[in-house]
């Protein structure tokens, strides 16, 4: 979870003002920076295999697709 999808769930679920999960986000930071170093990489990569899966189901559709063209002809 993003500071901002953090922000945003507290917001919604708790009522909590984005602005003092904001404030309190960036104070953890500065208190944890190994954390938040090893949280943001993390978090990347787990972006990074997500961006893959949806390659993954792309190609996937596109074999499916041309498999159809294939069949038709």
């Amino acid at each position: 979870m993003t500071k901002e999808e953090c922000m945003e769930a507290l917001s919604k679920h708790a009522n909590i003002d984005p602005v003092i999960t904001s404030t309190v986000w960036n104070e953890l930071e500065k208190e944890n920076k190994e954390f938040f170093e090893t949280y943001a990489q993390s978090q990347r990569q787990s972006k990074a295999d997500l961006m893959s899966e949806e390659e993954t189901t792309r190609l996937i559709q596109k074999i499916i697709s041309d498999s159809s063209k294939d069949s038709d002809d």
